[in-house]
């Protein structure tokens, strides 16, 4: 068992990486100004599910082919700057309207969803950043380091559906003002856009 000391530690220094800029609040920021704040909140769960998939990665092993391994690095980086770039075609196409002449959500809350989970699961370097964070907090002479490294990785899920989950609501409220206008709707896909852009670009030149 880990000690509730360790825990506090580990969620307090989760929470501040959470709160650090990066691609995946970023992303979840970008999504919410745009479709709202249940938007933001499905991107954010998309995210945390792509965290399971990285918690069970290391807790089995499999994280580390990624890290010696620069042909599966390369090609699952390349497969995520691809897909990213396709979301930066969508948001530089799509039609610009006032809120309240949309007859419905231009994505469904699934399809966001799922958004998250391919964000987050074809970058190698978030199962890297795990394999690297969660067992500094593990000790062998505790038990089994796998039970931990789940453990750990949950409380890392937890911090971040509260911190991203806040950048949600803060950008959905702001987005929903903003997009009653056709022409402030206009700017933020062209924003959207260029930071989907510019996240493929970091990616796809990203090292181990």
């Amino acid at each position: 068992m880990i000690p509730i000391e360790l825990l506090s530690a580990f969620f307090a220094a989760s929470v501040l990486l959470g709160l650090a800029p990066g691609p995946d609040n970023i992303f979840v920021l970008t999504q919410s100004a745009l479709h709202g704040k249940a938007a933001g909140l499905s991107v954010t769960l998309g995210l945390c599910t792509g965290l399971v998939v990285h918690t069970l990665a290391v807790a089995l092993g499999v994280a580390v082919i990624f890290q010696v391994s620069t042909t599966a690095f390369t090609a699952l980086k390349l497969v995520g700057a691809a897909y990213l770039l396709y979301l930066a075609w969508q948001a530089f196409r799509a039609a610009a309207a006032p809120v309240s002449m949309q007859s419905g959500p231009v994505l469904s809350l699934f399809k966001l969803y799922r958004r998250g989970i391919i964000m987050n699961i074809t970058n190698p370097k978030v199962s890297i950043f795990f394999l690297a964070f969660l067992p500094q907090f593990a000790d062998p002479a505790r038990g089994a380091v796998s039970p931990q490294i789940l453990m750990l990785g949950g409380f890392f899920i937890l911090a971040t559906i509260l911190v991203f989950g806040g950048v949600a609501l803060l950008a959905g409220t702001l987005g929903a003002w903003l997009n009653r206008s056709a022409r402030t709707q206009r700017v933020l896909n062209q924003v959207a856009g260029t930071v989907f852009v510019g996240l493929a670009l970091t990616l796809a030149t990203s090292h181990r």
